[in-house]
């Protein structure tokens, strides 16, 4: 596996909430037979997904989320038509229809759920786009075909950061498929995902991280009580506004984290530390050495000057 492969230091150990309100076990199970046959349902219309209307899908995204017992709010702008880059924060599962719930886009999925069983099928037939993360040769022929895509009016939506987080912490978005927007000469939509209690206090339940099953993910949502969906779209960028990609990945992440950063969560080995701390934080757990500057009045080689740092 390749080392610049995104990854993120959450784990469920030291993440996922252990304690919190849980719903009655026959209504957890009946959320999830419910999200199951909504799922079926939507693998029933695959093959005729190009004739389905954006708002018949858009309804049964929401259905599916709602099903499981989480409530969506959806607030902000209005989404650009026409080919469009919707980028977002990247916590859970659950992040994926309540993306298509904003616009229905074709996804950018890592190319190993394509030996996944069943939901490697669907992927595929859903239309998505699969990019190799450990070959970096195969990166252009990527943003090539996001950009043809673009180009053709489509919206592709994608979660720069890599890697799943918990949601109190993120990470930073990859510049890459930027290039594409920039190519195309399309907007990028960010969009912001948040998950919370009905009380308002954030919530990691939702979280699919680290080497948590799929099942044990969904069985923690649909057992959950209270928790609430927080869809933000801020204004999208405009083509023209920034010219490299690297700016366009800081503006799109500015305008997703916007005043609101994720509050630092300590996710260490032992709990006991952040996953990025600040420089301050670092230099408690690792101390500097101070710089030493040569002695400014110390006898000097000949042809050699005292320098200051």
């Amino acid at each position: 596996m390749s080392v610049w492969l995104p990854s993120a230091p959450c784990t469920p150990g030291t993440c996922l909430e252990r304690t919190g309100p849980v719903t009655a076990l026959p209504r957890a199970a009946g959320r999830l037979l419910a999200v199951i046959a909504l799922l079926l349902a939507g693998i029933a219309l695959l093959p005729v997904g190009r004739w389905v209307p954006a708002g018949a899908v858009r309804w049964w995204c929401r259905a599916v989320v709602r099903a499981s017992g989480v409530r969506v709010r959806v607030s902000g702008a209005a989404v650009p038509t026409g080919g469009v880059l919707l980028v977002a924060n990247h916590i859970s599962w659950l992040d994926i229809p309540l993306l298509a719930a904003v616009r229905p886009a074709r996804m950018l999925a890592k190319s190993e759920i394509r030996r996944w069983p069943v939901a490697g099928w669907l992927t595929a037939r859903s239309g998505a786009l699969f990019i190799e993360r450990d070959r970096l040769r195969a990166l252009p022929d990527t943003v090539a075909g996001i950009t043809d895509a673009l180009r053709g009016g489509a919206a592709v939506a994608v979660f720069p950061e890599g890697s799943t987080w918990c949601g109190r912490a993120q990470g930073h978005f990859r510049r890459a498929v930027f290039q594409a927007a920039l190519d195309a000469g399309v907007p990028v939509q960010p969009v912001r995902l948040r998950y919370r209690v009905s009380g308002g206090e954030a919530s990691t339940a939702p979280a699919f991280i680290g080497d948590d099953s799929l099942l044990a993910s969904v069985w923690r949502v649909v057992s959950a009580r209270g928790l609430v969906a927080d869809v933000g779209v801020p204004e999208p960028v405009a083509p023209g506004c920034h010219t490299d990609r690297r700016a366009l990945a800081a503006s799109a992440q500015a305008r997703v984290w916007g005043e609101h950063t994720a509050e630092r969560h300590p996710v260490g080995p032992h709990g006991e530390s952040d996953p990025f701390p600040s420089q301050a934080a670092r230099d408690v757990v690792r101390p500097r050495r101070p710089r030493r500057s040569p002695p400014l009045l110390a006898p000097q080689p000949p042809g050699v000057s005292a320098r200051v740092r």
